[in-house]
């Protein structure tokens, strides 16, 4: 891969950790172990990594600033010269400079890793994707949680997984595995 291409790590935030540590049954247990070892790759290579934090204003939120939620985790931590986005809805596009940064770096591709699977990591891709940026969707680099439809029908972290993924590829993005996208990397 070559200087075109961006790694975007979403909302990997302490609210995420809280809420594990709470027992919170989750999908993909290995997603932050596959997100740390992208991240060394591309700095090993001193590709651009750009973080993207959610800072809700939503009083309620664990990810408002000042809550013990909204801290980055420590495994996930910016070093110097890496870029940090604060967002608060959803896309990283959305009330940010995070197009106009990647167009000025003539980045067009986009590793996209982080949390929720089918929250802020789905919509940012979705985003990319109508953008004409070359969205990479790395299925073991994010993770979901249960949901309760609107119909009342339970989904497990498996199937909204899952589900994301069934939405997103082909049609917003390609979804590949960490071990793809390393391969890649290291060619």
């Amino acid at each position: 891969m070559a200087n075109d291409t961006a790694l975007l790590l979403i909302d990997i935030q302490m609210a995420f950790a809280h809420r594990d540590q709470a027992d919170a049954a989750r999908s993909c247990p290995e997603a932050e172990q596959n997100i740390a070892t992208l991240l060394t790759a591309f700095r090993e290579k001193d590709l651009p990594v750009f973080h993207i934090w959610h800072n809700s204003t939503e009083s309620s939120s664990p990810f408002r600033p000042g809550e013990p939620g909204n801290p980055v985790q420590t495994f996930a931590a910016p070093e110097p010269g890496e870029i940090v986005i604060t967002k608060q809805v959803n896309s990283a596009f959305i009330g940010t400079d995070l197009e106009e940064q990647l167009r000025e770096r003539g980045i067009t591709r986009l590793i996209i890793t982080g949390a929720t699977a089918n929250h802020c990591t789905e919509t940012t891709t979705r985003t990319a994707g109508n953008l004409g940026f070359d969205a990479i969707y790395v299925s073991d680099g994010v993770w979901a949680y249960g949901q309760r439809g609107p119909d009342g029908v339970v989904h497990s972290p498996q199937a909204v997984h899952s589900m994301t993924l069934a939405n997103l590829d082909g049609e917003f993005a390609r979804v590949m595995t960490a071990e793809e996208v390393l391969r890649e990397i290291r060619a």
